[in-house]
């Protein structure tokens, strides 16, 4: 098509010459799978696979994960052939002929297959499968940037998938040889599970806007990008939407998430002698830190001019609510929240209404979406539960609007 320039094929590695540029084809899911045993320790993992009674499932949701699921845990790594499902890419993510719809989400509500083959129903609730359920599971996005992670007949919320990454961080090998972790984050509408771990360990922790290039300017610090400020790196992030990451890329990897799972899963069950799971990960988690029950609720489609004057009549509010009772909690503070970035300084105001109480508990509003069809008013809602309280609650009974 173009005059001088060679056909180049894209299907295996190479270089081309065109003048004086080098046009190089490279093999996606090598190049990411050279990172990732940077950051894991691979032979580690492949004891966890090659337990009898160890087993997965990884549904990809006929995304773009398909191919790098397979390498990376059935090739390499050594799980049973058959644990990556919907591996195959499809531009419309299956479609709507897909359990699915084609929506490539990895949450209760879309990942169908997954959640059902887990033994739960949409709502995180047990249900009988007729068959074993897998040890370990987890899923991905269409572009497989977000991640879920479950036990057999038990969820892993967001939240504190990213609080017990953090608080094992020493098992992890990317962590342990740069001397362990120097900050971490979360964006604010997620729990405050992660708050608590970075409290005990003495850990730099950041509360964010919604956003990932606020997770990415605390990547920077200390870079040439940031030279004179504080250094938070390595460092690990992660969102209530499904999103988790570290400084290994400048974006949330659902891969890295699944890995470091499986990473303190392997360290774990060779320190104890047996099989660990991620329910006893959890459970050893809310015994010592308590348990932030959580859930979000979407309000889509509202009035525009209606959500709006219920914002600001929140927003008027801010700070005159300490010290009162709400069905026996009391307020420590309600506030419109902010964020001064402390890498390159600057303000980001508006973003969202909090309302926090004395025990850790929080109620979270915002407002997005505010297009044609009207607004999404997104409702967070947060109750702590100490470590002597009852851990052992559903989530959805705890957190009801």
């Amino acid at each position: 098509m173009c005059q001088g320039v060679p056909d180049i094929d894209l299907s295996k590695a190479a270089s081309y010459s065109i003048g004086d540029r080098v046009v190089e084809v490279f093999d996606c899911v090598e190049d990411h799978l050279n990172l990732l045993q940077q950051c894991f320790d691979f032979d580690q993992i492949k004891q966890l696979m090659a337990r009898e009674d160890f087993t997965f499932v990884y549904d990809s949701m006929c995304g773009v994960q398909g191919p790098y699921a397979t390498k990376i845990l059935e090739e390499v790594l050594g799980g049973k052939p058959g644990s990556c499902i919907n591996a195959t890419p499809r531009p419309d993510f299956g479609g709507p002929e897909s359990a699915w719809h084609g929506h490539a989400d990895p949450n209760l509500t879309y990942a169908v297959e997954l959640v059902a083959a887990m033994g739960l129903n949409s709502k995180g609730e047990k249900v009988e499968t007729g068959k074993p359920v897998p040890t370990f599971g987890a899923g991905a996005d269409g572009d497989a940037d977000r991640n879920m992670i479950l036990g057999s007949q038990f969820f892993v919320s967001p939240s504190d998938s990213l609080a017990m990454i953090v608080a094992n961080a020493d098992l992890i090998p990317q962590f342990k040889k740069a001397g362990g972790l120097k900050g971490c984050a979360r964006s604010m509408p997620t729990s405050g599970a992660l708050d608590l771990v970075a409290k005990k360990k003495g850990l730099p922790f950041f509360e964010v806007p919604t956003g990932w290039k606020f997770f990415g300017n605390l990547m920077d610090s200390g870079t040439k990008y940031f030279p004179d400020g504080k250094t938070y790196t390595p460092f690990v992030c992660g969102e209530e939407s499904f999103g988790t990451g570290s400084d290994h890329v400048r974006e949330k990897d659902g891969m890295w998430a699944v890995l470091a799972w499986l990473q303190i899963l392997a360290a774990k069950t060779i320190e104890k002698g047996s099989l660990v799971t991620p329910e006893e990960v959890a459970k050893a988690h809310w015994q010592e830190y308590g348990r932030n029950y959580y859930a979000r609720y979407d309000y889509e489609g509202v009035d525009k001019a209606k959500a709006e004057e219920m914002m600001q009549a929140m927003a008027d509010k801010a700070g005159k609510l300490a010290g009162q009772q709400v069905q026996g909690m009391e307020v420590k503070t309600n506030d419109v929240f902010e964020y001064a970035d402390p890498v390159d300084g600057s303000v980001s105001k508006n973003q969202g209404i909090r309302f926090i109480f004395a025990d850790g508990s929080r109620i979270i509003f915002r407002l997005s979406g505010t297009g044609v069809a009207g607004a999404t008013v997104r409702l967070y809602l947060e109750k702590y539960v100490a470590p002597d309280g009852d851990l052992g609650q559903h989530a959805f009974d705890v957190v009801l609007p």
